[in-house]
Formats: C-alpha cells, structure tokens, sequence
C-alpha cells in the first residue's frame, strides 16, 4: 500500500510540473545591476532548477543614467542585441522562468533577443522581474505577442530589490512547484 501511495505521489508530482529531479525547467536572466541575478539565484537555491545567464557580446556601461538612454534608444529602434552566451539544447526544458529587469516599462532589448532565439511552443514560461516601481510594465503582453505559441504564467513574480527567500518559497508553492528547504 505504501508503495501504491509513494507512486501516486510521484505521478502527481510529474503532473503538476513539481518534479524537480527530471531536470525540464531552467532559469534563463538577464541582469544589469545584480538585483536580477540574486533574486534568479535564489530561485535556483529554492528549486533546484539550473540556471542560464543572458549576456550580450557588448556589455551594457555601468553608469545608470547613460543605460537607460542606451535601453530607450534600443527599444526605438526594436534593437536585438547580439547574445555571447546560447543555451546548448532548449528543448529539453519544458518550463522557463524568465527573469529581467524592468526597463522604460518592458523586457530589456537582450530578452526579446533570447525569446526569439528558440522555439517556446508549447513551453510554460514564468516571468521574475526586478523594478524600482514600474513592476512587469507592458513586458507580459510584449512577452504573450512574442511567445504567441508559448503558456505564459501570469502568476509571475515582481520584486524591488532581490526578493526574499521566502517570498519565492511561498510563489514557486502557488505555481504548484515543490521546494526545498
């Protein structure tokens, strides 16, 4: 019986995508100041899940008024930054948590460069962003426009700052995910 009850569990597990063991969700970000790639980390540390950095050949400058005129200007020109890293075989990943931060109110350029990149039909992707007050922005929609084959979660997660542990404990429980502890 208590082998019966063991394998339900799992099957459940493998049905709600809660499954940490099989390896089919990555954790794709993008991050400028740091705050992306902490909160992305924590994710990780919580989940289980592997991680991917988004970097571009040409790195962004440091300064924080001359990126935002670099990120305006590349949102103008629909600009596709070119990307120096590339994840080595995306269709094994069935769930992608997208992690960026919130530029003039949308995905920084680099994102819309990975999500056109590969093919996201019929993958889950959950959205993580880091914002000093604009939140998602218009990104979900730019995303779901983007993504038109791909499940977008709604449920995403917006933090200012990194977020804390337990904050993504208790949203990646809502997503029907396991955690550990």
């Amino acid at each position: 019986m208590k082998k019966i009850l063991g394998l339900i569990s799992i099957f459940i597990c493998v049905l709600s995508g809660s499954a940490f063991a099989d390896g089919k969700a990555l954790i794709a970000y993008f991050s400028w100041s740091g705050n992306t790639a902490a909160l992305a980390k924590t994710i990780a540390e919580v989940s289980g899940f592997e991680l991917f950095e988004i970097r571009t050949v040409t790195p962004y400058t440091k300064d924080y008024d001359e990126v935002l005129d670099v990120a305006k200007k590349e949102q103008n020109r629909k600009a596709r930054p070119e990307l120096a890293t590339h994840v080595q075989n995306m269709a094994q990943y069935d769930t992608i948590f997208l992690g960026y931060p919130c530029w003039c109110g949308n995905m920084p350029m680099p994102v819309f460069t990975f999500l056109e990149e590969y093919n996201f039909s019929g993958k889950r992707i959950i959205p993580f962003v880091t914002h000093g007050g604009s939140s998602f922005g218009r990104s979900i929609n730019d995303m779901k426009k983007t993504l038109s084959n791909a499940k977008i979660e709604s449920n995403g997660l917006s933090v200012r700052g990194t977020g804390s542990r337990r904050q993504v404990a208790n949203w990646l429980k809502e997503l029907g995910f396991s955690v550990k502890n």
